[in-house]
């Protein structure tokens, strides 16, 4: 799938709009759907198509791409009225990169089958910074070679794709990544309360150990935005909340203790109550003023 395509994306938020742009700057057609159109209005004036509803989207498109915020989103775009699935539309491509359940990802694909489409479930690890730059993880469950017929789009939006076993696989492995960012974010916070409270610079004490051994993601992209008091979404809290739920319920479906989840969705939900949910997810440094 390297020649100019027509591509539906609903989903723009924080990093699909990014995502949106990377496939209007490579050339292809792309139509969008959100619930308002003055949201769109941006991609709008850069060459998107709005459209009213997610069957119109993948009406008349080669690959549909959907990134929205809840499984209950995700449930509504593809099975509600004028969802996706009443399209017809036999050959087409849908992709949810949404962090949902392993169960509605197996859901869509078997539906997918029964319309004559394919499916694949691609959530993203990167935030707002991975979208923006192309940069972004992706972990793919479903069809391998859907899977590898649409890997020339997915380059433009990420680096490190990789294919991870049958529908539902790529919604694993993200709760994979979740379990190790939510579990390190404690760690980061703590590690910078110390160092404040220790009267050090917290710029040098982050130039000194984010390179070493304690290096990683977090410490480098958002361990600075908690110095600079910068809560900022790249990616919700409201959300990250919802991935640790889905984490630890599936967790307790095969019958696996996750403590230090369970403590870091405590944390979490604690900034909800008191109002940050819209905040990212850096805010955990708030629990340790």
């Amino acid at each position: 799938m390297t020649e100019r395509l027509k591509v539906g994306f609903i989903g723009t938020g924080v990093m699909g709009k990014s995502l949106i742009k990377h496939l209007l700057t490579a050339g292809h057609e792309v139509v969008i759907y959100t619930r308002t159109k003055e949201k769109a209005e941006e991609l709008i004036s850069i060459g998107a198509t709005w459209v009213k509803h997610a069957s119109e989207v993948a009406s008349g498109t080669q690959i549909v791409f959907t990134m929205v915020g809840y499984p209950h989103d995700v449930e509504e775009i593809y099975f509600g009225a004028n969802g996706i699935f009443e399209a017809d539309n036999k050959g087409l491509v849908v992709i949810d990169m949404t962090t949902s359940t392993p169960t509605l990802a197996k859901q869509i694909d078997s539906a997918a089958k029964e319309k004559g489409m394919h499916s694949l479930d691609a959530p993203v690890s990167g935030g707002d910074i991975g979208a923006q730059s192309g940069k972004l993880s992706i972990m793919c469950g479903g069809d391998k070679e859907t899977f590898d017929r649409v890997m020339p789009i997915l380059n433009l939006f990420g680096e490190n794709i990789l294919y991870q076993g049958s529908a539902g696989a790529g919604q694993h492995t993200k709760m994979c990544n979740q379990i190790t960012i939510a579990t390190g974010m404690i760690g980061v916070c703590e590690a910078l309360a110390y160092g404040r409270k220790a009267g050090l610079d917290l710029e040098q004490v982050l130039g000194s150990i984010a390179t070493g051994a304690a290096g990683s993601w977090s410490l480098s992209n958002l361990a600075p935005r908690m110095i600079a008091e910068n809560y900022e979404p790249g990616f919700y809290i409201k959300h990250f909340v919802k991935d640790m739920k889905i984490a630890l319920e599936e967790a307790e479906k095969m019958d696996l203790h996750l403590p230090g989840l369970q403590l870091a969705k405590s944390m979490y939900d604690e900034l909800v109550a008191k109002g940050y949910e819209n905040n990212g997810t850096q805010a955990l440094i708030k629990s340790y003023e």
